[in-house]
């Protein structure tokens, strides 16, 4: 079934064009409305399509206000090629800053490939993977850590099953240069991702966790442009000067199964007792969960797992039983 969404630009054709892609939605309050996606489309000659996208968690910002500037400040005569942008994947939950959507609760990176007279996440989902991902050559899909979990900067690619696309996204990886990299599994803990989408047309793909906590910070900022720009120089579609055109090293790590993650057994509110970016050992002290209500018990002392590199730690304090409070990397030579 073909898409229900219209977009109101031309994605084919040279030239640098802004709008909306329309998805239907029939309320109390407009009866023949549409919610209005932004989308961006830059494009000069001939060289690789590549999608960039932000917003598919709403509460994530940093990318939003990378793409934002992309499209303000490139220019057709900047690109080979064609760049796809849309800052704001999952419109309805980046206008309301929470990470999934108010409108059906849908979590657009758990929606992949969609339904196309679905939700409206799903229907997003559908367009994208229908639509927009036969047209590319690459993607790169700015995240962070949200408004629940506080990344040290990083980027990530997928491990999967065709070397050769794995190869190139692991290029890719390396050529946006953030502090820390990091490998996932296929699949790992959850599905639906874009990534997974990626991977059933073989498109080279990475993604980014470039912060988190709710709020966007100006380093973590910096690290989507100047990845932006490192990863587009390599792919041969545009060549900007956010890096200074230096490449930059990464640390390349691993995040493996259950034990990389520790989950709070017990709710309360959470002290957490390393950073991110911290190096543990399995047994270590991650942190304290303590119970307000009846302050004079000792609170609850959880521990990791294995050693390994803090990528992430859990942001409110407040935390319920089965919340991720940290996960970890590991190195690999690859």
């Amino acid at each position: 079934m073909a898409s229900r969404i219209l977009c109101d630009i031309d994605l084919e054709g040279s030239g640098k064009r802004t709008g909306f892609l329309r998805l239907p939605h029939s309320t109390h309050e407009s009866a023949y409305g549409w919610i209005p996606i932004p989308v961006a489309v830059i494009a000069r000659g001939t060289g690789p399509t590549v999608l960039l996208s932000a917003g598919n968690h709403g509460d994530e910002y940093e990318g939003q206000i990378a793409l934002g500037r992309l499209i303000r400040e490139v220019e057709p005569g900047q690109v080979s090629g064609r760049l796809i942008i849309l800052p704001a994947a999952n419109f309805p939950a980046a206008r309301a800053g929470r990470r999934v959507s108010p409108l059906d609760a849908g979590n657009l990176n758990r929606s992949f490939p969609g339904v196309a007279d679905g939700t409206p996440t799903q229907q997003i989902a559908h367009f994208i993977d229908s639509v927009v991902l036969p047209m590319c050559d690459a993607a790169i899909d700015l995240h962070s850590g949200g408004s629940s979990l506080m990344y040290t900067p990083s980027a990530l690619a997928r491990r999967g099953e065709d070397t050769t696309v794995f190869e190139r996204s692991l290029a890719l990886l390396r050529a946006f240069g953030a502090p820390v990299s990091y490998i996932v599994r296929p699949g790992g803990l959850w599905g639906g991702t874009l990534s997974d989408a990626c991977a059933r047309r073989g498109i080279p793909q990475i993604g980014t966790e470039l912060g988190g906590g709710g709020h966007a910070t100006p380093a973590a900022i910096r690290v989507a442009e100047r990845g932006l720009a490192g990863a587009l120089r390599h792919l041969g579609v545009a060549d900007l000067d956010w890096d200074g055109r230096t490449p930059r090293a990464t640390r390349l790590v691993e995040v493996g199964g259950a034990d990389y993650f520790l989950h709070a057994p017990d709710p309360g509110v959470f002290e957490p007792l390393v950073e991110p970016g911290a190096e543990v050992k399995a047994g270590q002290p991650a942190g304290l969960i303590h119970q307000t209500e009846v302050p004079w018990r000792a609170p609850l002392e959880v521990a990791f797992e294995r050693d390994g590199l803090v990528l992430c730690m859990r942001w409110p304090g407040m935390t319920a039983r089965g919340d991720c409070l940290f996960h970890l990397g590991t190195d690999v030579a690859a």
